[in-house]
């Protein structure tokens, strides 16, 4: 679209002239523009772009396009909702194992004898991760912590079992980094499968991080991990292959079979049903095996 708005006639002899078979009635192309947008769907036509000008590969059809989109749109449901059982799994861990061990302490997460001062304390060039999420606005917008703050007002932090509640996930996972008690950050981790922090932290950075592209709705089908995931016994990845969405599929199984072993099943069953109804269509097809990596 570059710097000027289009409408959607000129969108659709754009795409004429860069090759892509339009195989709908206007009507519906036009259906699809107001709806999901041309921008968005640029995110999904460019897997079948061949040069800087936008161009497409020959035989490049919309209904692919669209079936890549509406891919993607289903996987990141299917992910969002199991994500979500992991993030309130560990938040429970956390607040449990941590508020039990330090019970003089119920706003731990603000104590620098349990926490890093790096998370807790503002430094000179740079404010820390607790001032820039527990703020004015943060309380009043979560009405249990602005009850809290009413019936307590001399309190600056309400205990963990509410605050934390509010954070976010990945915060959460900022915060599990900073407690000092290695032993406490052990029991979480172990109550997920795994036995080292520092494997559990690489792989539960990565969940985070399909977390925030399934929330966000950002494309999801060609994702790589920024770094490879932690080799952890129980997870049988393919090959060397460490950074593709299958090998984090393989992780959000293991992590679910530690919760529960329907979830796990349910989860795989829903990943395999949505894989093979796109089989059917073998542009698709050729991407679930080659991008996605899920064979």
């Amino acid at each position: 679209m570059g710097n000027k708005a289009t409408n959607t006639s000129v969108q659709i002899e754009t795409l004429k002239e860069r090759g892509l078979n339009l195989d709908y009635e206007e009507a519906k192309i036009k259906e699809f523009l107001l709806d999901i947008g041309y921008y968005r769907l640029g995110f999904y036509w460019h897997h079948f772009e061949i040069d800087n000008d936008h161009n497409f590969a020959k035989d490049s059809k919309l209904s692919d396009v669209i079936a890549l989109y509406y891919l993607d749109v289903d996987l990141r449901t299917i992910l969002l909702r199991y994500l979500n059982r992991i993030e309130i799994h560990f938040r429970t861990k956390v607040v449990y194992y941590v508020s039990n061990k330090f019970k003089t302490s119920p706003a731990w997460f603000a104590d620098d004898k349990i926490v890093n001062n790096s998370f807790i304390h503002n430094t000179p060039y740079k404010t820390s991760m607790l001032h820039r999420v527990y703020t004015p606005d943060f309380i009043s917008n979560n009405k249990t912590l602005k009850k809290h703050h009413l019936n307590n007002p001399e309190d600056t932090y309400a205990p963990a079992w509410k605050a934390l509640e509010f954070f976010t996930f990945g915060v959460l996972l900022n915060l599990f980094k900073n407690i000092r008690d290695e032993n406490i950050k052990k029991r979480v981790t172990e109550s997920l499968g795994i036995l080292n922090p520092n494997k559990f932290e690489n792989l539960m950075s990565t969940v985070v991080l399909i977390r925030n592209i399934c929330s966000h709705g950002d494309v999801l089908y060609d994702f790589k991990t920024p770094r490879g995931l932690s080799v952890v016994p129980g997870i049988n990845f393919e090959g060397s292959d460490r950074s593709s969405l299958n090998a984090c599929i393989k992780v959000i199984a293991y992590l679910l079979e530690h919760i529960s072993e329907n979830r796990k099943n349910d989860f795989l069953k829903e990943i395999d049903d949505l894989f093979t109804k796109n089989f059917n269509n073998e542009t698709i097809k050729e991407i679930i095996n080659d991008k996605i990596n899920y064979k």
